[in-house]
């Protein structure tokens, strides 16, 4: 039987040296910690819909800034694609619709929680990406 296939996209939400972080309130992976963002509807283009589900789950507007980096990962469940996109807030706060908790996580310090694992892959590209502007 062929895994089922689920292409997502992910908002890495930077401000002032840090990162948005949102615990999952649900599923096999409730309480673990993921970039927000989700699934792609027919039609969209991958930034479209990463501003509508952050509008959707964050009652927040984003601008999606640059692609930072497609991860595909196999969960025992199905097998994920995930474009993630360094993004910045053009208006709203932040509203937890659907996760548990949020935090600011300074991008030195992106592992105090726990993180799904398809998402331990950005945090590799956030850490090259960021270090290697510092060096510029």
């Amino acid at each position: 039987m062929e895994q089922k296939h689920i292409k997502v996209v992910a908002a890495i939400i930077c401000k002032d040296e840090k990162v948005f972080a949102t615990q999952r309130g649900y599923g096999n992976y409730k309480d673990w910690w993921e970039f927000p963002g989700g699934k792609i509807e027919a039609g969209e283009t991958p930034e479209e819909a990463l501003v509508r589900e952050i509008r959707e789950e964050l009652k927040t507007e984003v601008s999606v800034d640059e692609f930072l980096i497609t991860v595909e990962y196999e969960y025992p469940e199905f097998f994920l694609t995930m474009d993630c996109f360094l993004c910045s807030i053009v208006k709203g706060d932040l509203v937890l619709v659907e996760h548990e908790a949020a935090r600011w996580l300074p991008l030195n310090d992106l592992h105090q929680v726990q993180w799904l694992p398809a998402d331990l892959e950005v945090l590799e590209a956030l850490s090259s990406r960021f270090s290697t502007q510092d060096t510029e």
